[in-house]
């Protein structure tokens, strides 16, 4: 269950940022639409989403907006030297990508130059910034065929 501070046009930050990742999650929005600003676009979003939820349709993400929203899909920002699970599931999405470049090598949890190296493989066959750094860009941008993205591949989406 999802909760977070009453959001609407205007605000910014870290859970604007959360609210567009479950929308780009949910094909609502595209991922160049996380800015971490409730924009206009944002707006829409969460009005269509309300309205087809059932809830009141003002475009103002309170307690009732949040809890009907799918779970966080939890894509931490990852760069080198990060481990873990979330890394781990990172090496396996880039594996199911499947192109010889963005092989990270074994699948250890461990953020390293060839993991590093495959992130950036990635970035410029996405075509997104290339700085090795798994971000919002990377996460969401569309990664081909039927809608995946690095965030899906990884296993780490929720719907």
């Amino acid at each position: 269950m999802n909760s977070g501070p009453t959001l609407s046009i205007g605000a910014t930050g870290h859970d604007v940022r959360r609210l567009q990742r479950i929308f780009v999650m949910t094909k609502a929005l595209v991922f160049s639409d996380i800015t971490g600003s409730f924009d206009v676009t944002t707006e829409q979003a969460v009005k269509d989403f309300q309205q087809g939820a059932g809830l009141t349709v003002d475009g103002i993400v309170g307690p009732a907006t949040w809890q009907a929203l799918p779970a966080d899909p939890h894509t931490s920002v990852l760069s080198r030297g990060a481990s873990g699970s979330v890394v781990t599931a990172l090496q396996q999405g880039l594996k199911k990508y499947s192109t010889p470049a963005t092989d990270p090598g074994l699948v250890d949890g461990d953020f390293g130059p060839k993991t590093e190296a495959a992130v950036k493989a990635y970035q410029q066959d996405r075509a997104v910034h290339v700085d090795g750094i798994v971000g919002d860009q990377t996460w969401w941008v569309p990664a081909g065929a039927a809608g995946a993205t690095l965030a899906s591949l990884s296993g780490l989406t929720t719907i």
